[in-house]
């Protein structure tokens, strides 16, 4: 999922930038299925493996991000590849706008 690549363009939104990385986790096993579910007018994006053995169910998130004013705040991530390392290094992000939530730092309150 981390892979070296040209800094983001100055028009790319954060969203964009989140979409794009969260959705690369996508994709098939050889025995489950992941599922990208991108929200954009919550600015929610997530993936969800859902197990080919129906024994080993109920599906479930390995990541979750959403945009809250100008910050990424990453609500679950399971996964060997952290999306916070995909923020930053492919999509430019700094560590500042990210929040890792499910570490237990400060979600904003989002204004109404």
């Amino acid at each position: 999922m981390v892979r070296i690549m040209e800094p983001p363009a100055p028009d790319i939104t954060l969203e964009a930038i989140v979409r794009r990385e969260v959705q690369l986790y996508a994709g098939t096993s050889d025995t489950d299925m992941l599922y990208s579910l991108l929200d954009d007018a919550n600015k929610t994006y997530a993936v969800v493996i859902v197990p080919g053995n129906a024994e080993d169910r109920p599906a479930w998130v390995i990541v979750m991000a959403q945009i809250v004013e100008d910050k990424v705040v990453i609500i679950e991530d399971i996964t060997d590849k952290p999306l916070v390392e995909a923020l930053m290094v492919n999509g430019g992000v700094p560590r500042e706008k990210i929040i890792l939530a499910y570490k237990g730092e400060q979600i904003p309150v989002q204004n109404p």
